[in-house]
């Protein structure tokens, strides 16, 4: 038997997520999970704003 050791892609825990079996949660269960993943929503975005505004700022400084 091989152990992967190898990092797991986010991908791979996005797609594990997708896929997870809904029907054995407890309805608590299932607003804490769409809690946690309003935050994840909420710092994707935060980071997807601040590459953003980074290349703008890149840009801005290069064509000087």
């Amino acid at each position: 038997m091989e152990i992967d050791d190898s990092p797991r892609r986010p991908s791979d825990a996005l797609a594990e997520l997708i896929r997870e079996d809904l029907d054995r949660l407890s309805v608590a269960e299932l607003e804490a999970r769409v809690t946690a993943l309003e935050g994840e929503i909420s710092r994707c975005r935060r980071k997807i704003e601040h590459a953003v505004n980074d290349r703008a700022s890149a840009d801005a400084l290069f064509r000087r």
